[in-house]
């Protein structure tokens, strides 16, 4: 046998068995617990209401950063609530495209 043979027989072994014999009991529930709540956070469709949501839902919103979400709810605060979603393209920061990504998502209920 090759010497080339058997290096990559032991890191294929290696890789195959790794997973298996590292995982705890706990590990798994633990993961997958974990997975879902990003998915649920990232994949989120959820429609956000621009006139009451906080920082932290407003980021949820594609292209939106805590910083530009902090100037939302501030353009909020000074000016009263959105009439409608196309208004948030009056914020510093939140642009046509930021606007267009998320147009499906926006309420001002």
């Amino acid at each position: 046998m090759h010497a080339w043979c058997t290096r990559t027989a032991v890191i294929v072994t290696a890789l195959t068995l790794a997973p298996w014999t590292t995982l705890a009991a706990d590990k798994p529930a633990k993961a997958s617990s974990q997975s879902a709540t990003v998915s649920a956070t990232v994949g989120s469709e959820a429609k956000v209401n621009i006139n009451t949501a906080g920082v932290k839902e407003l980021t949820t919103l594609d292209g939106i950063r805590p910083k530009v979400a902090e100037r939302i709810v501030a353009y909020r605060e000074a000016h009263g609530p959105f009439k409608k979603p196309g208004d948030l393209k009056k914020v510093d920061g939140v642009g046509k495209a930021a606007f267009e990504r998320n147009r499906e998502r926006l309420v001002t209920k």
